[in-house]
């Protein structure tokens, strides 16, 4: 079984990965348009639903499990996710391969790399270190069956958070409510 934090870290280095893919596209000439296509719909689609999905499952249990600083850990998070979410909706909205596109796909990327580094170092490790393996196992099926349900945004709604809104939110949400974030797909009770 996968640890929640483990298929995170995953995600990230297939991200590093698709943005390499990237670099090597826009140094062909002629730039192949369809090419970029390929590589950049699925990686700005799984961008947005890792996000999605942290915030839905992740992040409510980091805030109530996570004993270094999970609230600083998530409001950070938050706000780089509307980063990473404003770069994909610029790109979305400029033709592929131009200079519009090529810089929103470059603030996309600056945004996921300094999330990237942070969460690792910050969230994934006050996660594993406080929460136990049992959470983290059945976060880990939520995380993996949403993910093979979700492989685009389509019917999901991708918009920014305020952080500070989402922490007391979340902070302030019902006991009951804040034991199982399963979006129908298992209970985490008793974790």
């Amino acid at each position: 079984m996968a640890d929640i934090t483990m298929l995170i870290l995953a995600d990230h280095d297939w991200f590093r990965e698709q943005f390499a893919r990237l670099d090597e596209l826009q140094a062909q000439t002629p730039v192949d348009r369809r090419a970029l296509e390929r590589v950049w719909r699925p990686l700005a689609d799984k961008l947005d639903v890792h996000a999605y999905i942290e915030e839905k499952i992740f992040y409510p249990q980091l805030l109530k499990r996570g004993a270094d600083d999970p609230e600083g850990e998530t409001l950070d998070a938050i706000g780089d996710h509307n980063d990473i979410r404003d770069g994909v909706r610029d790109a979305s909205a400029a033709g592929i391969a131009s200079d519009d596109w090529w810089a929103a796909v470059g603030r996309t990327r600056l945004a996921n790399d300094d999330h990237m580094g942070e969460e690792e170092r910050e969230g994934l490790a006050d996660f594993r270190r406080h929460a136990p393996a049992g959470l983290r196992e059945a976060l880990g099926r939520q995380y993996s069956d949403f993910m093979a349900q979700h492989p685009t945004t389509r019917g999901l709604p991708i918009v920014d958070r305020d952080p500070k809104t989402y922490v007391e939110q979340q902070e302030n949400a019902p006991r009951s409510s804040r034991t199982d974030f399963s979006l129908g797909i298992g209970s985490l009770k008793g974790q």
